[in-house]
């Protein structure tokens, strides 16, 4: 039996989702909506200490995610498979990729880690691994990566989701996991397609950043840039994000 998580379609192109550092599998905005559930099978995995499996124990890293995922794919009976991650989760689809190179499909980076540590001035760094207790700390976090200009009332409703719905002591140990891991040097010629989608207006992670990063080791890798939105795309432009998501699964 697969491992906990929310299925969406039943067709025959089938994806693993993976969220970001904030969110959960169920928190892709209405998005999943617009989601074609008869040509794609999307499975969405909650990692360890987060929503559904938020009183599953384990270490709270990558490497784990990566072994949650074979297993759900096991469970699901999907011998090969693409899949999608957010932020964090980028960067753990490439430790699935390392992990299993056989068994993926495609990659799809929504505003993604890359593979290599993710440098963090003293400022940033305070403010990033002081989020696990501080709510405002995820607020200004959030405000950032948004371009300043979502409205408050939107992120105060992510800063509480995201309270409610992760252990706070894996929240904190999966940041200490994905920010100085590096898995440039493992990724890199890879050949499995890749479509990278960054946000008009995410000041964090933006396609320069890619640019130098993921098109820079994987030769098969193409930047999209989402107008109007800035690290969150399926909330902020969800028909636009997953009509590019489906037209590169589909080619």
């Amino acid at each position: 039996m697969a491992i906990a998580h929310r299925r969406i379609g039943t067709g025959p192109v089938r994806v693993i989702v993976l969220h970001d550092w904030f969110g959960t599998c169920a928190n892709w905005g209405s998005v999943l909506d617009y989601l074609d559930p008869e040509e794609f099978s999307y499975a969405f995995l909650d990692y360890r200490g987060y929503g559904e499996r938020r009183n599953v124990p384990g270490r709270y890293d990558l490497p784990e995610i990566a072994d949650d995922v074979l297993e759900l794919a096991d469970g699901l009976g999907w011998e090969t498979f693409s899949l999608l991650g957010h932020s964090m989760g980028g960067k753990a689809i490439q430790q699935v990729l390392v992990r299993a190179p056989e068994r993926i499909e495609k990659l799809i980076g929504l505003a993604p880690v890359p593979a290599a540590p993710y440098e963090m001035d003293g400022t940033t760094r305070a403010l990033f691994y002081g989020a696990a207790e501080d709510p405002e700390k995820r607020r200004v976090i959030l405000d950032l990566v948004t371009g300043n200009r979502a409205s408050r009332h939107w992120v105060q409703r992510m800063v509480a989701h995201s309270l409610d719905v992760s252990r706070p002591e894996a929240f904190a140990a999966y940041l200490a996991s994905w920010q100085p891991l590096d898995l440039s040097s493992a990724v890199k010629g890879s050949t499995v397609p890749v479509l990278v989608l960054v946000g008009e207006y995410d000041l964090a992670l933006t396609a320069d950043v890619m640019r130098a990063t993921w098109q820079a080791w994987y030769p098969n890798c193409r930047i999209r840039t989402l107008a109007g939105a800035g690290h969150y795309p399926p909330h902020e432009t969800p028909v636009a994000f997953a009509t590019e998501v489906e037209a590169f699964l589909r080619a």
